[in-house]
């Protein structure tokens, strides 16, 4: 029964961001949107994973973040290796694929990629920082796999829709509620369960509002047709 609550919470939170990215971007508006080369170049990159474990058997013991293995490559190539079977590596794929175009529609593809790669690089040293280096690790991708660093780009799409809400005239609260909740799902999640998907959401959510703060002190918003 835990097994099943902690997917379900994991799928959940996928879920609200997924309707985050619908929202900020339009739903209307995905097929009038170019194609999205990060999102593309990222799942390519999964997919190349998923086939090169297929075809060599050592790609595993070669490639993820076993800390009992040296390697400085282990941190990046991990992320696209897949440890949870074939339901959990599709999943991993599509919703890598359907996260990373949502946020290079509104994000851009450069600044996609590099939420991407924090998502990868930030957790586990920001568990150092907080001194949570001795518990559960808030990467949820136990060696390998790519929902950490999906999941910690997902959440700006969350604080991007609460932004662009909280700042129009009419404020829908149904918007309000499913932006806010993503990142107090994701702590709900880290407490109760040591879901590491949970805090990476926090994490991306904290990045994702100060790089809005950022692009919106320099670079004034012309509309959504990042």
């Amino acid at each position: 029964m835990e097994a099943i609550v902690f997917n379900v919470t994991t799928a959940a939170l996928m879920v609200m961001m997924l309707n985050c990215g619908l929202g900020v971007v339009g739903r209307d508006t995905l097929r009038a949107r170019p194609l999205p080369w990060a999102a593309i170049a990222l799942t390519a990159v999964a997919v190349a994973g998923v086939l090169l474990q297929l075809l060599w058997s050592g790609a595993m013991d070669a490639l993820d973040a076993d800390p009992a293995r040296h390697g400085w490559w282990r941190e990046f190539t991990s992320v696209f290796m897949q440890n949870g079977g074939l339901f959990g590596g599709l999943w991993n794929l599509a919703t890598l694929a359907a996260v990373a175009a949502l946020a290079q529609w509104y994000w851009g593809g450069p600044l996609t990629l590099a939420f991407f790669l924090a998502g990868i690089v930030l957790p586990g040293r920001i568990d150092t920082l907080l001194g949570l280096g001795d518990g559960p690790s808030t990467d949820p991708r136990n060696f390998a796999g790519s929902s950490g660093a999906t999941y910690f780009l997902g959440a700006t799409l969350a604080l991007a829709l609460l932004t662009r809400t909280l700042l129009t005239r009419t404020r829908l609260p149904k918007e309000i509620a499913l932006a806010a909740g993503v990142p107090v799902l994701g702590l709900a999640m880290w407490l109760a369960q040591d879901n590491g998907h949970g805090l990476v959401a926090v994490y991306g959510f904290a990045l994702g509002a100060i790089a809005w703060t950022l692009r919106h002190r320099f670079h004034p918003p012309v509309g959504r047709t990042a």
